[in-house]
């Protein structure tokens, strides 16, 4: 059999004589450059504001250094196992989030779920970029606008950690002794009625103008709606090649922030007060251990943290080559993501420890999570720092690519679930007018959220929007793969991949443990269910509504494309067309033929290659399985035997 095959030639592409050449290459969808900007891509995505702006003060709230213990727990039986299975399933189809359902058909409304919930997450987590970059151009100044309470902006409560007495000196020589004294007249302040900050005045007031209610939307911002066009723009160039230019751009979007990170930190340490910060985020409280609360939001941490049901992680790894070994990508990055956030907490707590110092306050008082940590707390105690606009780039640069390195895989997932979907050659070639298309829509559904009710309205997408949904979603993938498609069908599929079967750990967490800590994590979130809100305003009730509609809107996806599915599908009863639904779809494994093999194609004439039903592959007895086993081990992994029949 000497057609369809060559000699190896002098690249060294592994080919022997009288076999076929395996390129490993998806030339008509493209695939990474090579495997460390997968790797980048996906630390860039998993490595988000939350890391920074959340788990620092869930940690301290949690019981300190007692939280890491619950947090690496469930990193370790639900974390890893739920980004692997998200890995190899991509990878192993080369399909996007509704490519990889022809699994099982019925459950194609999963895909579409988790496109709804990258829809939301990407529009608004944009708007929290394009602040951040209306910070980042403030910043480029001598004086940080945020630092005294003399502007028109500013209320009669407004105190600051810096009197206006040394705003004729440059902020390089403030003395300590102007900051002791500034530290006692606001101590003095908060003793006699609650201190408003000159930077919670400058958000509230001069970035958001922010309205008295959700309903109440004013005006449209338009530097922040300038901010959001560059925002979207900046996306927009970085994906304009899809993964082939993305690749490139996260060796520095993924990179750089540690090294930001790197140098806070170490100015944070040199700072009086910044060991009593540490202190604050590290103590362990270990009778919080027992508290079930502290391992709720453990697991909802490392859930939301890791990107998991958001379609980004089978995204990404649908561009990889067919062979790439993901089961080590999944334990490098998850690591990855759980380490920054540690890292990160030292880096916020120290700022903040030296801001209590000079407050002569507890650090508590100064600790905040979210915007107000990201846009108040953290700005304010950089104003107390010689060359404080230096120190104002660099936290919000960081903030920025942080936000872009997830922003891109938002976009991306979006992107590749359209083209993957529709799959003809005038789409695969105009990719990059899809990637505009979808940058548009998202910037035009984004402008409400930069007027000046704009703030409510994100919060109530960022509790709602991406809560409690994606936790069915990763729910019902889990069932879906284990128990409908079959456990023992989807090992082997994961062994021809990678060469070896998954270990015997991660079998028993996909199908015990993963989905029992999942639903743990669902009952919690019931439980611990509070609404809203947002300082001292309350949302209404009606608002809320829209809330739960947002979250509700990407699960209806699942049950209304399986009634569809049922009712299209072939077969006289309910029961048949349900049976025929789940069945894998004939183009459901890997996406180049040289790769079909074993439960996949029988061989055919002329060395082509047949895909077979798996239908009647599951029916062959077990010598056809030992055969297609060593077919398996001539093409590169372990062979489990050798039989001469083959």
């Amino acid at each position: 059999m000497v057609q369809g095959t060559q000699q190896a030639d002098s690249n060294g592409n592994g080919a022997v004589p009288g076999e076929p050449v395996k390129t490993d290459k998806n030339s008509r969808r493209g695939n990474w450059g090579n495997q460390i900007e997968f790797i980048l891509t996906s630390v860039g995505y998993a490595v988000g504001l939350g890391n920074v702006w959340r788990f620092p003060y869930l940690c301290y709230r949690n019981g300190g250094g007692a939280f890491m213990f619950p947090y690496f727990i469930m990193l370790v039986f639900c974390g890893i196992p739920l980004f692997f299975l998200e890995l190899s399933f991509g990878q192993f189809a080369s399909q996007g989030c509704l490519g990889v359902w022809r699994i099982s058909p019925m459950f194609k409304g999963v895909g579409y779920g988790m496109m709804v919930v990258s829809t939301y997450i990407g529009i608004y987590y944009n708007v929290v970029i394009c602040i951040a970059f209306y910070y980042f151009f403030s910043s480029m100044t001598n004086l940080l606008p945020w630092t005294y309470c003399n502007n028109p902006w500013n209320t009669p409560t407004c105190n600051g950690v810096v009197t206006p007495t040394g705003i004729n000196n440059t902020l390089a020589n403030v003395t300590r002794s102007l900051v002791t004294s500034a530290a006692e007249v606001a101590v003095e302040v908060v003793n006699k009625t609650k201190r408003t900050s000159p930077s919670e005045e400058y958000w509230k007031h001069y970035v958001l103008q922010i309205s008295d209610d959700i309903g109440n939307f004013g005006e449209v911002r338009l530097p922040i709606l300038g901010c959001l066009a560059v925002s979207w723009v900046v996306v927009f160039l970085c994906l304009i090649r899809g993964v082939k230019s993305s690749g490139k751009v996260v060796y520095f979007t993924a990179t750089f922030p540690y090294v930001v990170l790197t140098i806070l930190f170490i100015r944070g340490i040199t700072l009086e007060g910044a060991v009593t910060g540490i202190k604050y985020y590290l103590t362990p409280q270990w009778h919080k251990i027992l508290d079930a609360k502290v391992w709720g939001d453990a697991a909802s941490q490392i859930f939301y943290s890791l990107g998991c049901a958001w379609g980004g992680l089978i995204t990404m790894a649908s561009y990889n080559k067919f062979h790439n070994n993901c089961y080590r990508d999944s334990i490098i990055i998850s690591i990855t993501n759980c380490a920054t956030s540690v890292y990160a907490g030292f880096v916020i707590f120290s700022i903040l420890g030296f801001m209590a110092h000079h407050l002569n306050v507890d650090v508590s008082e100064v600790a905040d999570h979210g915007p107000g940590l990201a846009f108040v707390a953290y700005p304010e105690a950089l104003t107390l720092l010689p060359i404080s606009p230096l120190w104002s780039l660099l936290f919000f640069f960081m903030l920025i690519l942080l936000g872009l390195g997830t922003q891109f895989c938002l976009l991306e997932t979006l992107v590749t679930a359209i083209v993957d979907e529709i799959g003809t050659d005038w789409i695969i070639r105009n990719k990059t007018v899809v990637t505009g298309g979808v940058a548009i829509v998202g910037f035009l559904l984004g402008v409400p959220l930069t007027t000046q009710a704009g703030i409510y309205w994100l919060l109530l997408m960022d509790n709602y929007a991406a809560s409690f949904s994606l936790v069915i979603i990763s729910c019902i993938m889990c069932i879906c793969i284990m128990y409908v498609y079959g456990h023992k069908k989807y090992f082997k599929d994961v062994e021809m991949m990678l060469g070896f079967p998954p270990p015997i750990f991660f079998r028993v967490c996909w199908r015990f443990v993963s989905p029992i800590i999942i639903s743990f994590i669902l009952i919690f979130t019931v439980i611990q269910y509070k609404p809203i809100t947002y300082n001292d305003y309350v949302y209404p009730g009606w608002s809320l509504a829209i809330g739960f509609l947002m979250a509700m809107s990407s699960v209806i996806c699942i049950p209304i494309y399986a009634l569809y599915k049922i009712g299209k599908s072939e077969g006289t009863t309910f029961l048949e067309r349900l049976k025929n639904s789940c069945k894998p779809d004939m183009k459901w494994g890997p996406a180049l033929s040289e790769h079909r093999i074993g439960l996949y194609a029988t061989p055919g004439s002329d060395g082509e290659v047949e895909v077979c039903p798996l239908k009647e592959k599951e029916k062959e007895d077990e010598k056809r399985d030992e055969i297609s086993l060593t077919i398996q081990g001539s093409n590169g992994s372990t062979a489990h035997n050798t039989t001469p029949s083959t």
